[in-house]
């Protein structure tokens, strides 16, 4: 009974001389880091050694722990041999809770020095995939470091990655597009585009698919694939648009009147504030018309506006030409509108 007194007041003994030896540890650790500190002009140091100093005493605790559990239970090497699992499993948790705070601050700090929002965006979303490699790492770690066996792990992670690569093949591809997306920029949120046959405004980029706000109104999904291997019409990055305009008259229009049509129309696009005239000509005969190819500018990248601005100037030359008594022949082609970026 003696001896069984003495041995748990010895670990007991063990257990606060670790506890206490830990704090004075901390508390000189946190001195000294405190004046490497005032030196840094950066918070991030900072930040980065009051986490290590407040994980100093958790540590010294769980090891404190160990060794009064050891010494007591000298006889019993399987159950110390369990707590120090336990023990081991416990330090690493902490170690890789302080090492996920100091990476994830770490792109926080590169964040607040980029100023473009979709790098910013980017970083972020790296965030899940730092968390979820530090503690894979941290787990094969602890389970080499405990003695598993890792040739069966090791080998079931491979046939479970093959089956995952294949199953996660298409997401993984849609997240590396929204990479290049936002690295290249073909496109940006709130911007007006056109991608497969569809005309409308970004309104959101995500991870696997972008929704575009069509012309008509409805929302429309497009995977990030689709938009990046596809030809994308960007109107919002052009400083004007250009417009070119075919109209045509009947065969028995004097050629007088045919002298002055180019003159009418520049006349008109001159009148429109919105506008800036290029060229008109009479290009060709038609099988059923005498035909005109009008060219003229409107300095906005804005497709609402620009249509604007077409209906005005279509309304004017219908408006002049019944005036001068000037017939329109059947189409034969229909209206283009071009944007090119100038």
């Amino acid at each position: 009974m003696k001896i069984f007194t003495e041995t748990f007041l010895i670990a007991i003994s063990i257990f606060f001389i670790g506890v206490i030896a830990s704090s004075l540890i901390s508390k000189i650790s946190k001195l000294f880091l405190k004046k490497i500190s005032r030196r840094t002009k950066s918070e991030f140091d900072d930040y980065v050694f009051e986490l290590i100093i407040n994980i100093f005493k958790p540590i010294g605790f769980l090891l404190s722990l160990y060794f009064a559990i050891d010494f007591y239970f000298q006889e019993d090497i399987s159950f110390v041999s369990v707590f120090l699992n336990i023990d081991k499993l416990l330090i690493l948790i902490i170690i890789i809770k302080a090492l996920n705070k100091i990476l994830i601050r770490s792109l926080k700090e590169t964040t607040e020095k980029i100023h473009d929002q979709s790098i910013v965006s980017m970083i972020s979303s790296l965030t899940p995939l730092v968390k979820a490699l530090t503690w894979t790492v941290g787990s094969i770690f602890y389970l080499q470091n405990i003695g598993v066996q890792m040739t069966a792990i090791w080998a079931l992670l491979s046939a479970g990655g093959i089956g995952a690569g294949l199953a996660l093949k298409d997401p993984v591809q849609e997240f590396f597009e929204y990479i290049t997306i936002l690295l290249d920029k073909p496109f940006q949120k709130g911007e007006f585009i056109k991608a497969e046959g569809v005309l409308g405004s970004i309104e959101r980029v995500g991870v696997r698919s972008s929704r575009i706000r069509s012309i008509n109104g409805e929302i429309i999904v497009m995977s990030n694939s689709a938009l990046t291997n596809g030809i994308i019409s960007n109107y919002a990055q052009m400083k004007r648009r250009r417009i070119v305009h075919k109209l045509g008259v009947v065969y028995d229009t004097s050629p007088e009147i045919m002298k002055i049509i180019p003159d009418i129309i520049k006349r008109i696009i001159k009148e429109a504030n919105n506008a800036s005239f290029d060229r008109c000509h009479f290009t060709d005969f038609g099988n059923f018309s005498l035909n005109f190819e009008l060219v003229y500018y409107i300095p906005t990248n804005n497709y609402f506006a620009a249509m604007e601005a077409q209906q005005y100037i279509n309304l004017r030359i219908m408006e002049e030409f019944k005036s001068k008594n000037i017939e329109f022949a059947f189409p034969t082609q229909t209206l283009n509108i071009e944007g090119r970026k100038t």
